[in-house]
């Protein structure tokens, strides 16, 4: 392998030729063989957003020359774009600041930037601290770029998931309607309900948690940057953070704001974890809906078969014929990691000791991946499973029949301890309610058709 030699404080260190990062990345990279998890792209690409902004910022305000802003800029565009994703080795498990990820994104720019500025016969040339990191720090960079990365995530990746999903309930929910099925609570036999009912409880959950994201969204639009190291926006324009929000506003079409106590935007996390609190009660909804879902269709013929599902694939490699919910369970699994994920931000969240969190890349890379398993989770399942949930018509009817609990629309006219006793009766006997209650004398047969109409149980009496 060819190297190039490049250098910091610190002096020289070989770089491979053929990449674009610089004499810190390559420490870094050298220094922490920890895991394979590589920092996520959708943070390189907020910082790249971030370092365009900056320069755009700083040029306005005089203190950045016009073509060297657009050198960071041309750079900065092509690794928001994707087109240098291999310049950016470096792992989650590094400093807690995040510095060595924002000094790789600075070489990066610099180097593509440098080779610009060569091309076009420019004299003028970029130092990745002095220029393309020109009035920040890495304290307040990185908590800016996850912040960007988070708000894009979420309103651009899951909240619209969460939407296909839900239109897809809502539909169902209309469609099944009159289907009047046994209730259950308690893992037991409860009145009658019909199916649109009971799915309309599942739109009504994701509904609920799509208000959740984008009200905590809104919190993370406040962004740090402005702070610099410690809060007091030591060597940075007042007028910076507020251009360069505007900036970044005007580039992801979001509404970015200064915070405005930098010494909290530096040090404390509560944006992140309450935006991740959305997300895990998303999670305990998807595990809800598809528990119910495996429930529903559990079977063919000895489970409660009440729903039919697509069989996307064969389900064991031993017993023929056999159908798995599959999507079910990519679900729950799903929800698991991010169950984990919020335990793992909420401890980090909390380590913001004196002016400095640094749990900075640990929680951007759960953060992260919360989002992007369940967008992924949630179309997967909504494409392969929950549209073609259908009732068993058949076995729905025969567990409303044989349901006990019907006896609980006898209570107004005999009284609860009466419609107890049929209930109590028919089961040890293993009679039929109907037949019980005239039995026991305390209805007639047509007293009993008239009051015990399951569709009339599904409502509030009239």
């Amino acid at each position: 392998m060819e190297y190039r030699v490049e250098h910091d404080t610190l002096g020289e260190i070989n770089v491979p030729a053929d990449k674009f990062w610089g004499a810190q990345t390559e420490r870094s990279k050298q220094n922490f063989p920890i895991g394979g998890e590589k920092m996520p792209a959708e943070i390189i690409q907020a910082f790249a957003i971030l370092k365009k902004s900056a320069a755009k910022a700083n040029a306005d305000l005089g203190l950045l020359e016009e073509e060297k802003a657009e050198a960071i800029a041309h750079a900065a565009d092509q690794i928001a774009d994707g087109k240098l994703t291999e310049h950016f080795p470096l792992v989650v498990w590094q400093t807690g600041s995040g510095t060595q990820s924002n000094m790789n994104v600075n070489e990066v720019i610099a180097f593509v930037g440098n080779k610009w500025l060569e091309e076009k016969g420019s004299s003028l040339r970029l130092h990745p601290n002095d220029d393309v990191n020109k009035s920040q720090s890495s304290n307040d960079t990185y908590p800016t770029a996850m912040h960007v990365a988070a708000v894009l995530k979420l309103e651009n990746v899951v909240i619209p998931a969460v939407g296909v999903l839900k239109n897809t309930l809502k539909e169902k929910s209309e469609a099944f309607m009159d289907v009047v099925k046994i209730g259950r609570t308690h893992l037991q036999d409860a009145t009658p309900i019909t199916l649109g009912q009971e799915i309309s409880g599942w739109h009504r959950m994701l509904e609920k948690s799509e208000h959740m994201l984008k009200e905590s969204a809104a919190h993370l639009k406040e962004l740090a940057i402005g702070g610099t190291a410690v809060g007091t926006g030591l060597n940075a324009h007042p007028a910076f953070s507020e251009k360069v929000c505007h900036a970044i506003s005007e580039t992801t079409g979001k509404s970015f704001v200064p915070a405005p106590n930098k010494f909290h935007s530096l040090t404390s996390y509560d944006e992140t974890v309450y935006a991740h609190g959305a997300l895990k009660a998303l999670a305990a909804d998807m595990m809800k809906i598809a528990n119910d879902v495996r429930w529903l269709a559990s079977g063919p013929r000895s489970g409660l078969g009440e729903i039919t599902i697509p069989a996307n694939e064969p389900g064991s490699s031993i017993m023929p014929g056999k159908v798995n919910p599959t999507q079910s369970e990519a679900v729950t699994m799903v929800v698991a990691q991010v169950m984990g994920n919020d335990a793992t931000i909420g401890f980090a969240a909390s380590q913001g000791n004196f002016e400095l969190n640094v749990f900075k890349p640990v929680m951007a890379y759960n953060f992260l991946q919360s989002c992007t398993l369940l967008a992924d989770s949630m179309l997967s399942f909504n494409e392969r499973c929950a549209t073609g949930i259908e009732p068993n018509q058949e076995q729905i009817d025969k567990h409303l029949k044989n349901s006990l609990m019907l006896v609980t629309a006898l209570n107004p006219h005999i009284g609860y301890e009466n419609a107890a006793k049929i209930a109590k009766t028919a089961f040890e006997n293993k009679a039929t309610l109907k037949d019980t209650a005239v039995e026991l004398g305390l209805l007639t047969a047509e007293e009993f058709d008239k009051y015990v109409n399951p569709k009339e149980m599904t409502h509030p009496l009239a």
